[in-house]
């Protein structure tokens, strides 16, 4: 059997836009992708670190999008400290864990 390592059943961050709210928090659309099979396995959240690895945000992703692929969900209210300069996004699977493949953006 051959699989392919870009996209080997974790679910992949393919993209991200960041906006400043008004609050001065962030707001971030991320687009994943992810071979989502139904209840028992699909992307179930995707997570803001920062460079040290603490967690600034979490989505929860509340069921399976086996039929839209890929998606984009948006997480606001993200406060960032202000000496981080860039952040990492990375999605979860139910069952595959993490492992997919992050984006580390810029903080415009």
């Amino acid at each position: 059997l051959l699989s392919s390592p870009a996209f080997a059943g974790k679910a992949d961050v393919i993209d991200v836009k960041v906006t400043i709210e008004a609050a001065g928090t962030y707001r971030f659309d991320v687009t994943i992708r992810s071979d989502d099979t139904g209840w028992e396995k699909y992307a179930d959240r995707f997570e803001v670190l920062s460079p040290d690895g603490a967690v600034l945000g979490t989505r929860v992703l509340a069921h399976p999008h086996e039929t839209e692929q890929p998606f984009t969900r948006e997480l606001s209210g993200v406060a960032v400290p202000r000496h981080v300069k860039q952040v990492l996004l990375r999605a979860h699977d139910k069952v595959e864990g993490f492992g997919g493949r992050e984006m580390t953006v810029p903080l415009p």
